[in-house]
């Protein structure tokens, strides 16, 4: 690791990182100072692209960032201290772990954006789009917000498309084929779909609102 990168870890990441481990106390609105604001969860995100662009765009939204890599979360890092982002938090472990601490009606909007497919069969009970985590999410986001998914895997494509359908709590968006063919404007591409466009692998975008309980 460089000193550039170590600085990172050893100064920035403790400020804004997400212990649960040792916050027996732990709530999204004291992440942010209790200042009433929404907070958006993104789980996976790699490089961190798609976090710090929304984290620049919505100063006022409280960002939290869950991966287990470090050379992701040094990579976001490097984009937070670059433009000054005050309104990010990161949890550097299983997404999971968080996931099953949030409290109800706590997150405004949620992204899972191109996640590990886990082709393997013996493996599919790895991937991240599974009833549990839904469960939790279904709980978690407020009447009318957003869950969005994003992969340019047809096999696991298959797979949120099914776990979604069975799903009451959410209604997906998509009226047409261009509904989740073609990205929102205000979705910035991953380094990881830039990848897989210039590889010709199709992507979908799909987005579900929580249904009013």
């Amino acid at each position: 690791m460089r000193s550039g990168q170590r600085d990172l870890v050893e100064k920035l990441l403790p400020e804004i990182e997400i212990d649960l481990e040792n916050d027996k106390a732990f709530s999204l609105a004291a992440l942010f100072a209790d200042d009433g604001r929404q907070v958006w969860l993104e789980i996976g995100f790699g490089g961190g692209e798609h976090l710090a662009w929304q984290a620049s765009r919505n100063p006022d939204i409280g960002l939290i960032g869950c991966e287990p890599y470090l050379t992701g979360v040094v990579k976001l890092l490097t984009k937070v201290r670059a433009a000054g982002l005050e309104n990010v938090r990161l949890f550097r472990d299983d997404a999971r772990l968080l996931v099953d601490c949030l409290p109800n009606k706590s997150l405004h909007r949620a992204f899972i954006l191109f996640p590990d497919p886990w082709p393997k069969l013996r493996h599919h009970k790895r991937r991240i789009v599974s009833d549990s985590v839904l469960d939790r999410l279904a709980g978690a986001l407020v009447d009318g917000a957003q869950l969005r998914i994003a992969t340019d895997d047809p096999g696991y494509l298959e797979w949120i498309l099914w776990h979604m359908g069975r799903r009451k709590e959410f209604d997906w968006q998509a009226r047409s084929p261009a509904g989740w063919r073609n990205r929102p404007e205000d979705w910035r591409p991953t380094r990881y779909e830039e990848k897989a466009i210039t590889a010709g692998r199709k992507c979908a975008f799909l987005t579900y609102t929580r249904k009013p309980r």
